[in-house]
């Protein structure tokens, strides 16, 4: 289940060699092709691999060892260049194959509009299933200029897709006027700017569901990660996303799956920002992966 033709050879620090045997697989979506400003979020996945062999195997946040975790790295899905549509499917069909094989999904982007497929394809499984999305943007726009399939609109799609009161936003600090008001209309879930304290109150109100995390690195303040397409002032610190990751892995919901998008390398030479995100793999790894 590694895409050996277009593989670069690394793997996230500490990935284990055999498919089968993994509990958790991380894989990329090196996937551009909508964004609406600064693209190179397509060589995201593989910065993060990079930067991940500069970590230290164990956090002393969760007192874990990645040795504890069984992973597989299974590079980046080969999506034909310039064609979101099939590119969609491609990542869907990805996804359902790793679903039926009992394993735990992780996702490098990419735009974010990759997380749409998958969506989708945990749906198939979990239709009981709620959205943790993290983001700076609401992403709830039908379309952008006329294009229903934007890196602006996976959010709108899941909450068309699973309701909108199963759809939880946090940190965000920019979207159209009428996208705040289709989320104060529709019972979805939105906490602007703030990301640990909102998640405090609402994860005992998911305790003992499926849920699914979507986190888009532009919801740290770019002062902490400038290497991304889209980047919005005004945003939350690493030590704050850390702190809603750790709450998300001592809480009592059931994590089933977890992407980190719109990580692009271009716009950051010192690198703080796949190192950031390699970081909350990490921590991903270790708090939300259950054997």
């Amino acid at each position: 289940m590694r895409f050996d033709e277009a593989y670069s050879g690394k793997v996230f620090i500490m990935s284990r060699p055999d498919y089968e045997e993994s509990d958790a697989v991380i894989y990329g979506m090196p996937m551009d092709w909508t964004v609406s400003f600064r693209p190179g979020s397509r060589f995201g996945p593989a910065r993060i691999r990079e930067a991940s062999l500069g970590l230290e195997e164990y956090s002393p946040y969760l007192d874990k060892h990645l040795e504890e975790v069984n992973f597989f790295d299974a590079g980046d899905i080969p999506l034909p260049f310039g064609n979101p549509a099939r590119s969609l499917d491609m990542i869907e069909d990805y996804i359902d194959k790793l679903i039926a094989d009992g394993k735990f999904p992780i996702g490098l982007g990419g735009e974010h509009l990759v997380s749409w497929p998958i969506f989708r394809a945990m749906f198939k499984k979990y239709s009981d299933m709620a959205i943790i999305h993290i983001d700076a943007h609401a992403d709830l726009r039908e379309r952008y200029e006329g294009e229903p399939l934007s890196h602006s609109t996976p959010i709108r799609k899941a909450c068309e897709l699973i309701g909108p009161e199963n759809v939880y936003s946090f940190g965000i600090r920019s979207g159209m006027r009428e996208e705040f008001q289709y989320a104060k209309e529709s019972g979805m879930h939105m906490s602007k700017f703030d990301v640990a304290d909102p998640l405090k109150e609402v994860l005992p109100q998911l305790a003992g569901r499926n849920v699914y995390v979507t986190i888009d690195i532009d919801v740290l303040d770019p002062a902490h990660a400038p290497g991304t397409g889209t980047a919005e002032a005004g945003g939350i610190t690493s030590k704050e996303l850390l702190e809603a990751i750790h709450l998300i892995a001592n809480s009592d919901v059931n994590v089933i799956g977890a992407d980190l998008v719109e990580v692009a390398p271009a716009y950051d030479p010192t690198e703080q920002t796949p190192i950031a995100a390699s970081k909350f793999i990490r921590e991903i790894i270790l708090g939300w992966v259950k054997k």
